[in-house]
């Protein structure tokens, strides 16, 4: 099981296509080309369904809809889909847009904006609202696991929940990626800007921007279909719910592919929009996609992160996930390009937002991109065969229990028990799942939604887990049987 992990961890990184042939002419980046690659990645992955957009400067150069939706609908450009954590960059430019107003400074604790915003530690009052953004705010999962608790309804129950919560790190020093920063920075919008955070969202961004099919909501219960997708197991994909998320500020925002690329536009655009209008200064949209100088460890901004690794092509990017949907949104400055993705596949097990992001780079950059599969993909075979040899040798033990309790007859209690405790790892294994699983993602959640988010990885772990049990209770009777004094005439 461990070694599933472990292909997790290497895996898990969109792979690059191969450098054109010298024989072939570099890629255009097109609309037919756009298509083609899509269309390809959908038919050789199964992917149900996804929405494109594609921008260059302050033009709109493909947007689109493939596959369909859960529900079975045809997904199109107009398709509404949730974009989870692509909503930070949204709530972040909400925020600096009352910066500009000059009603909230970066650098001024929150507290003096929020009073409500207290936790149990008195270094939350330095939090300033930069380091919200941030997300170096000192908050964290290891100290607040927001998904692994009851989900709130409103900002304000959000706001109110951490209040028992301590930080993990003193403020400023280290990021720690962790939605309630969002949550705060939402709640802050609703308090200073006088009214809900989605009519405040609506009213100073999306009408501004065009973006008339775009929305934010609460909770993944009020997205298209209750947030309903897919997950992928053995190659194929299923559809499933969404359990109830609270969404607000980190994750809740609803659009198509044609509001994304009202949305791309004015990120690589200073700020103004495709049909000329200024939504933020050129000075505040570089500020949201440069990560602070203060803290060493971070390549996060404001909702937006930099790519450091992409050498001579800087890409700034951030990604999206819930457990039924995936997007990616990245911009490439040299170029003015804008790309924004949204899959019905969940996050782990079905993570083809990237896939086809690095794909449309490639394009982008004039190579030819070719289409890779996600890492579950293959994994999930390997997972299989793992999770057929630990019922395999299960169903051994348990057959062999007597004969195993013969050969361990004339030993003590401690040494016949210290034989079973190896079996027992799996079953350890299984209780861990979610923190080791946790632990490779930097976020926290439950077993439940680890089984949710990688099937394959449940199944195998929860079968070497269950054969473990059997194995061990098989020979645990067995050993008192055989032990047992036997009854006199």
């Amino acid at each position: 099981m461990l070694a599933a992990l472990g292909i997790a961890a290497t895996t898990a990184v969109p792979a690059s296509s191969a450098p054109p042939s010298a024989a072939r002419p570099a890629a255009t980046l097109n609309a037919a080309s756009i298509d083609r690659f899509v269309r390809d990645y959908v038919e050789q992955t199964r992917l149900p369904g996804a929405v494109v957009a594609v921008t260059r400067g302050d033009r709109v150069v493909h947007t689109a809809g493939y596959g369909r939706t859960a529900s079975g609908k045809t997904m199109t450009a107009r398709t509404r889909v949730p974009v989870a954590s692509l909503s930070k960059a949204m709530t972040a430019l909400a925020v600096m847009r009352l910066v500009e107003a000059g009603k909230v400074d970066l650098d001024r604790p929150v507290h003096q904006y929020l009073p409500e915003f207290t936790m149990a530690d008195r270094r939350s009052g330095d939090i300033t609202v930069r380091q919200l953004l941030t997300q170096t705010s000192g908050m964290a999962d290891a100290t607040y696991p927001d998904l692994t608790r009851a989900q709130p309804h409103t900002l304000r129950e959000a706001v109110a929940a951490m209040r028992g919560a301590r930080l993990d790190t003193r403020p400023g020093t280290r990021y720690r990626y962790h939605n309630p920063n969002y949550f705060v920075a939402a709640r802050l919008v609703e308090v200073v800007g006088g009214r809900p955070f989605a009519d405040h969202l609506s009213t100073e961004l999306f009408e501004p921007l065009g973006m008339t099919d775009t929305e934010s909501v609460d909770s993944t219960t009020e997205m298209p279909d209750e947030a309903r997708g897919h997950v992928r197991a053995y190659g194929t994909t299923f559809s499933r719910p969404h359990p109830r998320w609270f969404a607000a500020g980190g994750h809740g925002v609803v659009t198509t592919a044609e509001d994304l690329a009202r949305w791309l536009i004015v990120q690589n655009n200073d700020g103004v929009s495709a049909d000329g209008r200024r939504i933020a200064t050129a000075d505040t949209i570089e500020l949201t996609h440069t990560p602070p100088k203060t803290t060493k460890d971070t390549d996060y901004a404001m909702g937006w992160s930099m790519d450091r690794e992409a050498g001579e092509h800087a890409r700034i990017e951030h990604t999206g996930q819930l457990l039924t949907h995936n997007a990616m949104a990245t911009l490439l400055p040299d170029s003015g390009t804008g790309i924004a993705v949204v899959t019905n596949t969940g996050l782990i097990s079905g993570d083809d937002a990237p896939q086809i992001t690095q794909g449309l780079v490639d394009l982008a950059q004039g190579r030819h991109p070719e289409v890779a599969a996600p890492f579950s993909m293959t994994a999930d075979w390997y997972l299989a065969a793992l999770t057929l040899l630990a019922a395999a040798l299960g169903t051994t033990g348990v057959l062999r229990a007597r004969r195993w309790a013969g050969r361990t007859a004339r030993r003590p209690w401690w040494r016949v028990t210290l034989r079973l405790l190896p079996h027992t790892l799996p079953i350890l294994l299984l209780t861990q799942l979610a923190t080791l699983l946790g632990l490779l993602m930097n976020r926290v959640g439950t077993l439940t939604q680890t089984a949710h988010a990688w099937p394959a990885l449940f199944i195998c772990t929860a079968t070497a887990a269950l054969a473990s049990t059997a194995v061990v209770t098989a020979r645990g009777v067995a050993v008192l049987r055989r032990r047992r004094p036997a009854r006199s005439g």
